[in-house]
């Protein structure tokens, strides 16, 4: 969970450069970059790889779900029980198009947040940011979260949580960059980010 203090981050940048990040384009450099989304399926480590690459950049590290927790006071369960899945959707939408403005961040997608197909446009064509991918198989996804069961129920259902891999998959892909990180350590999946950002 972030720190209380944690809403005195969310500040907006000045303005971006005009310069924008398109799928397939590996033209962003460090002058232009000012700030990284990681997206993936449950597993891929975007909340452990984030604060790693925070740390090499010396930028700030957020969890959109953790942000989300502590402006709304409640738990991601909690907001989705009592709300349901759309209301909640529309809520992260809010949040990441706040901290999208934000200069110096990496920011970690929940991984449904990519099915919003108003999120999807605004990190790939906002300036200044580059959607990078974490893909993991599901296999991955199931050894890595094995016994988060209690914290995951998605996990007890295999049907379902395959149907949901392969209908984020393609989504996820649309990201400006895709990292295979199945085989890698924490430490290898930044430094392959840092080079795809030309940071590195």
């Amino acid at each position: 969970m972030m720190q209380d203090n944690a809403a005195g981050r969310y500040t907006k940048g000045v303005e971006a450069s005009s310069d924008s990040v398109l799928p397939g384009e590996q033209s962003t450099t460090a002058a232009k970059l000012r700030r990284i989304v990681l997206t993936g399926f449950m597993g891929s480590g975007k909340t452990t790889v984030g604060p790693l690459i925070a740390r090499r950049l010396g930028w700030s590290f957020i969890d959109v779900d953790d942000a989300i927790e502590s402006e709304a006071g409640a738990t991601v369960a909690e907001l989705f029980g009592r709300h349901g899945e759309e209301a909640f959707r529309e809520r992260e939408r809010g949040a990441i198009a706040r901290l999208a403005e934000t200069d110096g961040l990496i920011l970690a997608l929940g991984g449904g947040a990519i099915e919003h197909p108003a999120t999807r446009e605004l990190l790939l064509t906002t300036p200044g940011t580059l959607l990078v991918h974490l893909e993991v198989e599901l296999a991955t996804t199931r050894a890595r979260c094995r016994g988060t069961e209690h914290l995951r129920p998605i996990l007890a259902d295999q049907a379902n949580l395959e149907s949901r891999y392969q209908r984020r998959l393609p989504l996820y892909r649309m990201a400006h960059v895709s990292i295979a990180v199945d085989a890698l350590t924490p430490e290898e999946a930044v430094d392959a980010i840092l080079r795809a950002a030309r940071l590195g």
